[in-house]
């Protein structure tokens, strides 16, 4: 990338991170008073602090004095303003860390799920924790090295007035030394930006390990898994070496460059005093001052370094952001609060990777207050066609429709609001039982909870709870057993009231009791909502007010479950196989 590209992109990712602390400007306008004051402070300070020493070795005591008195105050004066410096960069870091990390959450929630699906979790964990600090840092970082920065400045500025010669020589070494800190800076950032890539796929592996925790047990999967987590860490940290590595060797360099440019001033002074040039006291106090001019540079090359690492964070942070890498949600603007519950799919076509089409031009319509089962094999397209209507995915063609607006048309709340979706398997929040509710709708009473749960048959199970409702579940429900999960989440959708309500074979995994239980509190909802099944278990659907037969990404039949007996083979197929295992 030239070096006007990295300047434009390094400003326009400065004015975006700024963007989150828009609010602070009272602080902002403080913060850059306070480091002007530094500004004029840290050249002022040296060149006294030079004069200081002039003093002292020409026996001046009475101007000394004086002169440590001032700069004793011209200190006091710097502390101040480097503690408010500091007090209000902090105050900016804040703010802008807290809002990048909620808009990036926010962003994340938007990204299409399809794009989602293809990204290990470890991507966007990586980005939304430790990214976002680094671009806050950069606040912090600069601040804290800016006061330094000018008073080396100064102190350079001060050896220019006491001797050009002496000046120029510390000029031509930190320029000798800025090259190759820039060649390691280069170096570092290459291999940098492939370690972060790696730190994802780790990141997201120790999430699979920590939540497949107890199917890994039980696979007796620990040693090959293991195995895996081994090379993982083993690669990232060797790579972590390596980018040590490079800064090791650099510095062994720079540092013997730093020895070879002593010997030059020692030997550059001889010849300056010798041919009366400059003083023994000018020579001693440029001497005591090498150290802070070359950190200057150190200090140059750290800042360059900072940039270089928040250009790189900001750039991961808002490709996410600014739609740039991730395709984002996109709705239409019209609103419906409560929809009557009709909807049709219309020459509906879909593909997860643009080859097979799991949908290939379906069209069915489901009129309000009707119960209509989806049924097939494995892989038909009946949990797409609750994934499409949800708008989880969009159509590669064709148009989905709810009450006869097509619902590129509608805003989320509008579609999302209006329909439940109950999975075969649902996540359940590591919260507690009553936050699994609140968190879907927040104005919920603690009366319509009971109700739900009580349809889901989960109530008493709750009750027999040390702390009821109040019951922390854990991690995906961990506490909870399968049929236990997928009852809350029923209790869960019921609990929205919506007008669509899908149960994605969300009985698939309860016990006979308890399903009848279930099957119970949907012919109780029957012409009170529009409710659509997906089932294997054919028994689970024989009351539908349709069932509709999905193969091979079409409605190929549709009827009640008598009529299907009758005229389709492939439906009483299923129905017999099913009756066999049965028996």
């Amino acid at each position: 990338m030239k070096k006007k590209e990295v300047v434009n992109d390094t400003l326009n990712n400065i004015k975006k991170a700024f963007y989150y602390a828009k609010k602070q400007k009272k602080e902002f306008i403080l913060y850059f008073i306070a480091n002007i004051l530094l500004a004029i402070l840290g050249a002022i300070v040296p060149l006294l602090a030079a004069n200081q020493l002039l003093k002292l070795t020409d026996g001046l005591l009475g101007d000394l004095f004086l002169i440590s008195l001032v700069i004793l105050g011209m200190e006091i004066s710097v502390n101040f303003c480097r503690f408010f410096a500091r007090k209000y960069s902090q105050v900016f870091a804040r703010e802008i860390l807290k809002n990048i990390q909620v808009d990036l959450a926010k962003q994340l929630l938007n990204i299409e799920t399809i794009d989602l699906d293809k990204k290990s979790s470890g991507v966007f964990i990586d980005r939304l924790v430790r990214d976002t600090g680094r671009i806050a840092d950069i606040f912090l970082n600069i601040n804290m090295s800016f006061t330094d920065l000018i008073t080396n400045i100064g102190i350079l500025f001060a050896i220019f007035v006491i001797n050009k010669i002496l000046f120029i020589y510390y000029i031509l070494g930190i320029l000798v030394i800025f090259y190759f800190e820039r060649q390691r800076i280069k170096k570092y950032n290459e291999l940098d930006k492939h370690y972060r890539k790696s730190a994802e796929a780790t990141t997201g592996l120790i999430g699979e390990l920590v939540r497949g925790i107890r199917d890994i047990k039980v696979l007796n999967a620990s040693k090959s898994f293991m195995k895996k987590i081994n090379e993982k860490i083993t690669n990232i940290n060797q790579e972590r070496y390596e980018m040590s590595n490079v800064v090791r060797k650099y510095n062994l360099f720079t540092g013997s460059i730093h020895d070879f440019l002593d010997f030059l001033y020692i030997l550059l002074s001889i010849i300056l005093i010798t041919n009366n040039l400059v003083s023994i006291g000018n020579v001693v106090i440029i001497y005591m001052y090498k150290g802070r001019v070359f950190n200057l540079l150190t200090m140059t090359s750290q800042v360059m370094e900072w940039f270089k690492d928040f250009n790189l964070s900001a750039s991961r942070v808002f490709e996410i952001i600014d739609s740039s890498l991730y395709k984002k949600e996109v709705f239409g603007n019209k609103h419906i609060n409560k929809i009557k519950g009709d909807f049709e799919f219309r020459d509906v076509y879909f593909s997860y990777n643009k080859k097979k089409k799991v949908l290939d031009g379906i069209n069915f319509k489901v009129k309000h207050n009707e119960t209509v089962s989806f049924v097939g094999k494995s892989g038909a397209g009946k949990s797409t066609i609750f994934s499409l209507l949800a708008r989880l995915y969009t159509p590669d063609m064709g148009n989905i429709y709810i009450d006869g607006i097509n619902t590129k048309e509608l805003d989320c709340d509008s579609i999302r609001g209006n329909i439940s979706i109950i999975t075969q398997n649902p996540y359940i929040f590591n919260m507690t039982i009553k936050e699994n509710f609140t968190i879907i709708k927040e104005d919920i009473t603690d009366e319509e909870i009971v109700k739900a749960c009580k349809m889901a048959k989960l109530h008493d199970y709750i009750m027999s709870l040390p702390k009821g409702y109040d019951t922390l579940v854990g991690e995906g429900g961990i506490t909870l057993s399968g049929g236990q999960k997928q009852r809350l989440a029923i209790a869960r959708a019921l609990a929205q009231k919506t007008e669509i309500i899908l149960f994605d074979e969300a009985t698939s995994s309860l016990d006979n009791e308890t399903q009848e239980g279930i099957q119970d509190a949907i012919h109780n909802m029957k012409n009170k909502y529009t409710i659509l099944i997906i089932a294997h278990r054919l028994s689970t659907v024989i009351n539908s007010d349709r069932i509709l037969l999905v193969d091979k990404g079409k409605i190929v039949d549709e009827g009640t479950h008598e009529e299907l007996l009758l005229k389709n083979k492939q439906y009483k197929k299923l129905y017999n196989l099913e009756l066999k295992d049965k028996s």
